[in-house]
């Protein structure tokens, strides 16, 4: 199941929806200004990235810049709790499947999402109409 982590006033989030919906994608949508975001949830946000904690903080937010002078010397417990208190320090959208996660609004990227078998059947379809 493909789950956005998203926030209401999102203009990157209402495109990533439209984007899942135009490819007849479920998904959980998960505001994150209403649903508190467990720490299993967070440190599987975690485990998807490839450099850690700066692929998934907007060092744009507000709590960033309020609180950027001791994010570095947080521990991870620490940091999970930060996160839970103050959702919009996440980059958004977030959108993740069992084993892929897209950070931001990027179609190239959001492919990967795309179950395999859809992918192929999409492919298949390009290269005939070429």
């Amino acid at each position: 199941m493909v789950v956005l982590y998203n926030y209401p006033g999102c203009a990157s989030g209402r495109k990533a929806k439209k984007w899942l919906n135009d490819h007849q994608i479920q998904y959980k949508e998960k505001d994150i200004s209403k649903v508190f975001l467990t720490k299993k949830e967070i440190q599987n946000l975690l485990a998807k990235t490839e450099n850690g904690t700066e692929d998934i903080i907007s060092n744009k937010s507000n709590v960033y810049k309020k609180e950027e002078s001791r994010i570095n010397d947080l521990s991870i417990s620490q940091l999970i709790k930060l996160i839970q208190e103050q959702p919009t320090i996440l980059k958004r959208p977030i959108i993740i499947n069992r084993d892929k996660m897209v950070v931001g609004y990027d179609e190239d990227e959001l492919t990967i999402i795309i179950p395999k078998e859809k992918r192929a059947r999409s492919t298949e379809i390009n290269y005939h109409i070429i």
